[in-house]
């Protein structure tokens, strides 16, 4: 981990730069992934299968035997997480529901809105070096609270051409019961433009890699949605004199393990902290099973002295990270002063770990600064609102002749007709 020491601020736009390859790169060898899959279908899929996760595919659909073998492989102990998780994320979820109230903007002209859920939602769920069976529930239940009329789920395959049985029984246990066997950019395709298989969807949901995340961009322009660009996963962490340098070591390796180009950061005030944490994160580093890809990401990673936890803040939502971890005295102190993250995490004894499986929040989040403008999935990101209005004589008496102003002044004739032939059959 690199370690800077009080940086001028015309130093911090370098120093918070992300491991991340360039769009244009990326979209270079995702476009003709994204072309094969429209122009063959679930040809182009089985090839791609054979390519690059190595299984020959006879059919991309999960069988009734594979989701009955998933209920066997799936432990007694395991079940009973994904249970527990389950409720909380459907309770903080279920809590978003809003009932829309009617407003009357003037006498005789009603105003509202209503929540209607998307038809046709894809999900992607990565399987590659971890199966991410957490992020079926993070997608899954707020989709089934919305409304989603059909809900597709794409996972890659492992070299027997199976999904992970965790993954599957989450599907399951949400509602979900279309599975494929599609991994990669080429998922993406697939929801994009339809297969044979693979119905197209109207808006595509999930985390992945830069190549997923270059799909979904591309996804956009075949009016296709998605819930927001997310790729390599990171953390910051804001601590001062009072945190756990084992603590902090430890969120900041959860984070790194992800994959190596993941990105995390410490922020504090306290220069002691600077080499314990590095202490620390070398210390717990050997006993990861995902040491390679851990200590490949901790190379993009920093460690920064600020003078004050005012500049830590300043700092922070420059960067806009998708984790924030405030291991501080007095978090609530700092809370307000959040502007750019994804989700916050307050206080010693608040793990990013919890948000990313059970304590109700979605671990679905922006990432690589779009924290800046995009929020995390939510019941929202699942529906549209739909405003609706009603007008009385009453109100198109008070209203219509604003409107021909309105519209004359514009130019538009037709507009100000609209209003003006109904005034004249009152």
């Amino acid at each position: 981990m690199k370690k800077y020491f009080y940086p001028n601020k015309n130093q911090w736009a370098e120093i918070l730069s992300r491991p991340v390859m360039s769009l244009e790169d990326i979209e270079v060898k995702v476009a003709p992934i994204m072309a094969q899959v429209a122009k063959e279908g679930d040809l182009a899929l089985k090839k791609f299968a054979l390519q690059f996760d190595k299984v020959h595919l006879d059919t991309l659909e999960i069988t009734q035997e594979e989701w009955d073998e998933s209920e066997q492989l799936v432990g007694d102990q395991l079940k009973a997480a994904l249970n527990v998780a389950a409720q909380n994320i459907h309770h903080f979820h279920k809590a978003q529901v809003s009932q829309e109230a009617t407003i009357e903007t003037q006498k005789g002209v009603f105003c509202w809105r209503k929540s209607v859920g998307i038809e046709k939602v894809g999900l992607y769920i990565p399987g590659g070096t971890a199966p991410l069976f957490s992020t079926v529930l993070m997608l899954a239940i707020p989709a089934k609270i919305a409304g989603c009329k059909e809900i597709v789920l794409c996972s890659p395959p492992n070299r027997e051409g199976k999904i992970h049985p965790a993954i599957l029984y989450a599907a399951k246990l949400t509602g979900v019961n279309k599975v494929f066997k599609v991994g990669g950019a080429q998922a993406i395709a697939a929801m994009t433009f339809g297969t044979e298989s693979i119905p197209k969807m109207y808006k595509i949901f999930g985390p992945g890699n830069q190549y997923v995340m270059a799909a979904k961009q591309l996804a956009l322009k075949y009016n296709v949605a998605i819930d927001m660009p997310a790729g390599p996963s990171e953390v910051a962490v804001i601590a001062d004199k009072t945190a756990n340098p084992a603590f902090i070591a430890a969120d900041l390796l959860s984070q790194a393990e992800h994959g190596n180009d993941s990105q995390v950061i410490l922020f504090t005030d306290h220069q002691p902290l600077i080499t314990q944490v590095e202490e620390e994160v070398a210390r717990q580093l050997q006993s990861l099973p995902r040491i390679g890809l851990a200590s490949k990401a901790l190379e993009n990673s920093r460690l920064i002295l600020v003078k004050d936890m005012e500049e830590a803040m300043e700092m922070s939502n420059t960067y806009a990270p998708e984790h924030l971890i405030l291991q501080v005295n007095n978090p609530e102190q700092l809370e307000n002063e959040v502007i750019n993250a994804g989700s916050v995490f307050l206080g010693h004894l608040s793990p990013e770990s919890l948000g990313d499986y059970a304590s109700g929040t979605n671990h679905t989040l922006p990432t690589n600064g779009y924290a800046m403008a995009y929020s995390g999935v939510s019941l929202d990101t699942f529906v549209k609102k739909i405003t609706f209005q009603k007008v009385t004589s009453d109100g198109l008496k008070g209203i219509g002749h604003i409107v021909e102003i309105l519209a004359e002044a514009e130019e538009l004739e037709a507009h100000k007709n609209a209003v003006s032939i109904r005034l004249e059959n009152l």
